[in-house]
């Protein structure tokens, strides 16, 4: 009943209020005496002498994993979310609008780890910047073009770098980064590549750059900060200032979310259960996405307080992973 009250409102529950609940039959006195022992436990809090109590971590984790009856989404949520989720487009897209559709309904700041894919190659190129490095180009076969620094050695000719560009450009167009380092791997070894040892350098750095960048940078995509500000976190904009900072970092909040790749349906991070929001006290609730072969091709979820409503979010979350993993399919 504490934790449910102070989801609700926001603000320390004293006894009294308990008490007006139907069905308990406690006087005020034995309430007290229950949340104190619940305080003693580490399950409650008083922020104040003379203020109500409010959950902990330790708290609201018991009630989500033990206690919380969890709903199911209404008609109108699943609808504003299958509406968003079409496969007509880039897949980006309907994630991004998954997203946007669930920090909405959630009033929380959405997020959704892209699945990685493998970019496919149409042409490639170097230009050098510096008798040190040079810029590597690469166009996929979706017409975008990346470019990446990468490093060179200082006795690099420019001849070594049009024959790399010409190389790739000619022998491993259509291939993905992956294919395209196996078969230069294959010609070397079968004498075919017909490359200089410097050029072959420089073909295997400019495909690898590519390859090490999708496997360390997972790409992630948040909509819906503005929703962490609310009337609520007029009181706690330390707080929220904290949690925007933390939403920066992408790169960080990524990893994080990409760890419930792992789980079997949707998972819980509750504050300080993560050191990435320790300080701003801030509560994820994700869920794994899946390819047509059951294979984990990324997470979606929220971030927001730890004042989250989790028998409303935590299945429309779990909703809106399936339905990507339908789109999958």
């Amino acid at each position: 009943m504490v934790v449910e009250s102070y989801l609700d409102s926001g603000a320390p529950v004293g006894s009294r209020t308990i008490s007006k609940f139907a069905g308990l039959n406690l006087s005020p006195a034995s309430i007290r005496n229950v949340m104190q022992d619940l305080e003693e436990a580490g399950l409650l809090a008083a922020p104040h002498t003379s203020a109500g109590r409010m959950p902990t971590e330790s708290g609201l984790r018991l009630f989500v994993d033990g206690m919380m009856q969890a709903a199911e989404p209404s008609p109108e949520e699943r609808r504003a979310i299958e509406s968003q989720i079409k496969g007509d487009g880039p897949i980006e897209e309907a994630l991004a609008a998954a997203t946007s559709v669930l920090s909405g309904l959630s009033a929380c700041a959405g997020i959704v780890m892209v699945p990685k894919r493998d970019a496919v190659l149409r042409a490639f190129s170097f230009a050098r910047l510096s008798r040190t490095q040079a810029l590597a180009i690469m166009v996929g076969t979706d017409s975008s073009v990346e470019n990446r620094i990468v490093p060179i050695d200082a006795s690099v000719s420019d001849g070594a770098l049009i024959e790399a560009s010409n190389y790739i450009s000619a022998r491993l167009s259509g291939l993905t980064l992956s294919e395209a380092l196996a078969q230069l791997d294959g010609e070397i070894r079968s004498e075919k590549a017909e490359l200089g040892a410097v050029s072959e350098k420089l073909v295997r750095d400019g495909l690898a750059v590519w390859s090490l960048d999708a496997n360390d940078r997972p790409v992630l995509i948040v909509r819906g900060q503005s929703n962490l500000i609310d009337e609520a976190a007029a009181a706690d904009l330390d707080r929220v200032r904290q949690l925007l900072d933390e939403l920066e970092n992408k790169e960080e909040i990524a990893r994080l979310v990409d760890s419930a790749r792992e789980a079997q349906s949707t998972r819980i991070f509750i504050g300080s259960e993560n050191n990435l929001f320790s300080l701003s006290g801030s509560s994820v609730i994700a869920a794994p996405y899946r390819e047509a072969g059951g294979k984990v091709v990324g997470v979606v979820g929220v971030i927001g307080p730890t004042r989250l409503n989790y028998a409303r979010i935590v299945p429309m979350v779990d909703f809106t992973a399936q339905a990507l993993s339908r789109l999958m399919k």
